[in-house]
């Protein structure tokens, strides 16, 4: 186990399995979670030289790191994340041997984007992961998302 996600109202912990890691609402994710304001790919979790990275896949309803609403981050134990309303407490041992990971460029993200009145093209996602990430990934936004995201379910933040 790689590490887990404790719901932080209670409830069992989801086990971190693989290395990267899909969650949203639909049943071929690998973490399915079943609510309607979860979009049917909402985030991507990937394990990166020892440090959890996670990533909106342009959800509806957006993820928070500790309370801040972010398009990508590094996941540090301790931290709590919220994919749309529901939190979870990242718990994982990093890697020692690791220097801990740079963090997004905040010059590359613009303002409305920070603010979650705009999204970012595949491109500029990119463009403003830390070149480790960038490297490492194999998956694009528009290889993730291979159908109709039911965006209309939703409900906004």
């Amino acid at each position: 186990m790689l590490g887990e996600l404790i719901p932080c109202g209670g409830g069992d912990p989801i086990p971190l399995l693989k290395p990267k890691l899909l969650i949203g609402r639909r049943s071929r994710c690998d973490i399915t979670l079943q609510f309607p304001n979860i979009s049917s790919h909402h985030c991507q979790l990937e394990l990166t030289n020892g440090y959890w990275f996670v990533r909106d896949l342009g959800s509806s309803n957006g993820i928070k790191i500790n309370g801040t609403r972010c398009n990508a981050k590094w996941l540090m134990p301790g931290d709590v994340i919220n994919i749309a309303k529901h939190r979870f407490e990242m718990s994982y041992t990093p890697d020692a041997s690791a220097p801990p990971p740079e963090d997004v460029d905040p010059f590359a993200i613009g303002l409305l984007e920070k603010a979650g009145l705009a999204r970012m093209t595949p491109e500029q996602e990119e463009l403003a992961l830390p070149p480790s990430v960038r490297e490492n990934s194999s998956a694009t936004l528009h290889e993730i998302d291979d159908g109709v995201d039911m965006g209309w379910l939703d409900e906004p933040d």
